[in-house]
């Protein structure tokens, strides 16, 4: 599959906590193992065959590390929701959209999606189910969505097949923001469907569906193969499991391949 790839790399503004941790200006230029997270995701979407890879960034430290990364710096806007929107228009379509601080990502993870992705979805997302995060990852504290089908945690992968895809990104994106906040998320998709929810009976894909209707577009979960794509770096104790993780021998990480 043809495809390109944007990953959100702007500031929310204030000092990042993560950032201040590690002693640089920007998360994205935390060093793990002798490269920069944004060097991680670039060299993860290249290996997975992106066409165009682009960086939405402000700080002019990130936007050159783009550029010598060989990426495709673009302006951020105000949200991800806007950069995303933004993206997608310089772009095209198929795109996949990811984020800066996904440290583990790996071309694997972005092939598996990408072939497991429903052919007639306008939107995908990949989640994580709880199960397979404590399968794979190492005890970490992960927020998660709780449908009938268990929990699910998000992964920062997204994909825009169709240019359909633009109508839809203003919700989509909304509720990726209230992703520790599933009750806000559950109330746009109107009472029945959090009648539903609260009687354990609404499925993640369920859910789903109802808010591409809402859009006019059709979406869709993934559900990921691997645990640790669960996994990036919000907090100072994210990092440090990052690069705990990093660190180990081959032989010894978990989903090494």
């Amino acid at each position: 599959m043809t495809f390109n790839a944007l990953i959100l790399a702007g500031s929310r503004g204030g000092a990042d906590a993560v950032a201040s941790y590690a002693g640089v200006a920007d998360k994205a230029l935390i060093v793990i193992e002798g490269e920069t997270m944004l060097a991680r995701v670039v060299a993860a979407l290249r290996a997975a065959g992106a066409d165009r890879i682009a960086v939405s960034a402000n700080a002019p430290a990130v936007r050159a590390e783009a550029i010598r990364l060989g990426a495709e710096p673009l302006d951020a806007a105000a949200g991800p929701s806007t950069s995303t929107r933004s993206g997608l228009r310089t772009l095209g379509a198929p795109l996949l959209v990811t984020t800066a601080d996904h440290a583990l990502l790996r071309a694997a993870w972005v092939c598996e999606f990408l072939t497991d992705a429903p052919p007639d979805a306008d939107v995908a997302a990949l989640l994580a189910h709880r199960d397979v995060v404590e399968r794979d990852a190492p005890p970490t504290r992960r927020t998660y969505l709780r449908f009938a089908d268990g929990g699910w945690s998000g992964c920062n992968l997204f994909l825009l097949r169709t240019p359909a895809a633009d109508a839809a990104i203003g919700l989509w994106m909304s509720v990726e923001a209230d992703r520790k906040r599933p009750w806000r998320i559950v109330r746009r998709l109107g009472v029945r469907t959090l009648l539903r929810y609260l009687g354990g009976r609404l499925t993640l894909n369920a859910a789903l569906a109802q808010l591409g209707a809402i859009a006019g577009v059709r979406a869709a979960a993934v559900a990921a193969r691997h645990g640790l794509a669960a996994v990036d770096v919000d907090k100072p104790d994210d990092l440090d499991l990052v690069r705990r993780i990093v660190a180990e021998p081959p032989g010894q990480a978990s989903q090494s391949t």
